[in-house]
């Protein structure tokens, strides 16, 4: 019952938004994949610069620095200050390392190039004086806001980097060296910039490597699905000429040989020389032959009523109510539709047949509607009751207690690509929507 429209514009439509989806998918991915390559370039090359700064302070500490170190350096001897201030300004500050100290391990500043630090006393950092006593070298961003530093806000950002030093008499002291930070993160944005072409040319290559492979299967995957759904429309098309050449094939042979017996019957029943006994037999034979046909039209019309084609889905729909009145079911029918497709309307007829073949031996229901009205390319059809109802979440125990038709309606209507909504629960009824597209 295919009745969804396929033709060549909607179909490049579909392709078009499908592989506009992908190439979004994809660019939204290569921008997070650079976001992420660009941080992690970004901390490798501050990584590197602030090894580099380390190696630096090393080859400065121990190279210029401890060479000149006396012991009277501790009680602020002005000859071993002078000696030291000498190298520090000739050798160890320049534009990145802008400040100098060497501090005791209780706290005191026995030299700086800023002079207003030096013999003055503050609390050294648990790491300070780990570095101090495991000989390590560690650096972090300097902290401005204490006291010992006010005299570096002067330059902003610094990458504080500290190692031990030893005197002549084996003391050791802090060497502490205050490197511009700015620095450290040209670095970060050198190390970026060297990755980014072959990075972000790699991912929009690899993009525009995908799209045509996305094209091409999204033409395929909607090749298959026409393929599918023509299958489909010929199967369901095979099947309604079967069902109308079996309805046709009985009412043809088997109906009206049983109407033949059954008026044979009833002859033979009204011949004088036929016993009163055997009469009454034969009439009640021939009653039930007629029963009998009556089952059977009935069941014709179930497999394939003609009136569907030959006169519309209202008249067929309103036949349908009619057949459910003796059974004490009183169906209202409003069809606001009568033009449908008739896949569509076979459709909505086998549903409605269904649902009121459920409602009357399950819902216990006095009165049910059937409604068919279309909006736009959605045709609907609605069918109602006022019956016990049930709790439609549970499937499965509708299954157990018999409610089969409801699976089988399912079914029905996903082969068609339609939409089954049911509404149900306790003493509230149950209503039955089926949506489907139309041309």
């Amino acid at each position: 019952m295919g009745v969804r429209p396929s033709t060549e514009a909607s179909g490049r439509s579909i392709v078009v938004k499908a592989v506009a989806q992908f190439t979004a998918a994809g660019l939204l991915a290569a921008l997070i994949v650079g976001a992420a390559l660009a941080i992690a370039s970004r901390r490798l090359g501050e990584r590197e610069a602030i090894n580099d700064a380390k190696t630096q302070t090393i080859a400065r500490a121990q190279g210029f620095v401890e060479p000149r170190l006396t012991d009277g350096l501790v009680t602020l001897d002005e000859t071993s200050l002078l000696a030291i201030d000498d190298v520090v300004r000739s050798d160890v500050l320049d534009d990145q390392l802008v400040r100098m100290k060497l501090w005791t391990r209780d706290g005191r500043i026995v030299y700086s190039d800023e002079p207003q630090l030096i013999g003055a006393e503050y609390d050294l950092g648990d790491d300070e004086v780990a570095a101090m006593d495991q000989g390590l070298i560690e650096a972090e961003i300097s902290d401005l806001s204490k006291p010992e530093n006010r005299f570096e806000t002067q330059y902003g950002k610094l990458l504080e980097v500290y190692l031990p030093v030893r005197l002549p008499n084996e003391d050791r002291l802090l060497f502490e060296a205050y490197f511009r930070y700015e620095r450290v993160s040209a670095n970060g944005s050198r190390v970026w910039r060297s990755f980014a072409p072959i990075s972000l040319g790699a991912l929009a290559a690899l993009q525009l490597v995908q799209i045509p492979l996305a094209w091409s299967l999204a033409r395929q995957l909607q090749q298959r699905q026409r393929e599918r759904e023509s299958l489909l429309q010929r199967a369901l098309e095979a099947s309604d000429v079967e069902r109308r050449r079996i309805a046709a094939d009985l009412h043809d042979g088997v109906v009206q040989d049983l109407a033949g017996v059954a008026f044979a019957l009833s002859g033979a029943a009204r011949k004088p020389d036929v016993p009163e006994r055997a009469a009454t037999l034969l009439d009640r034979s021939a009653d039930d032959v007629r029963e009998s046909i009556r089952v059977l039209r009935s069941l014709l019309i179930e497999i394939y009523p003609p009136n569907l084609a030959e006169e519309g889905l209202g008249t067929a729909m309103t036949d349908l109510a009619a057949r459910f009145e003796p059974r004490g079911l009183t169906v209202s029918v409003d069809i606001a539709a009568e033009n449908l497709p008739h896949s569509v309307a076979a459709l909505f007829y086998r549903v409605a047949q269904e649902s009121l073949r459920n409602v009357v031996k399950h819902a216990q229901a006095r009165h049910a509607t059937v409604t068919v009205r279309v909006e736009g390319r959605v045709a609907t059809l609605e069918v109602g009751d006022d019956g016990v109802g049930f709790d439609a979440d549970a499937t499965g125990d509708a299954t157990r207690d018999g409610h089969f038709g409801l699976h089988t309606l399912r079914q029905l209507v996903d082969d068609a690509g339609g939409r089954l909504r049911i509404e149900s629960g306790p003493a509230s009824g149950t209503l039955i929507e089926v949506e489907v597209s139309v041309p």
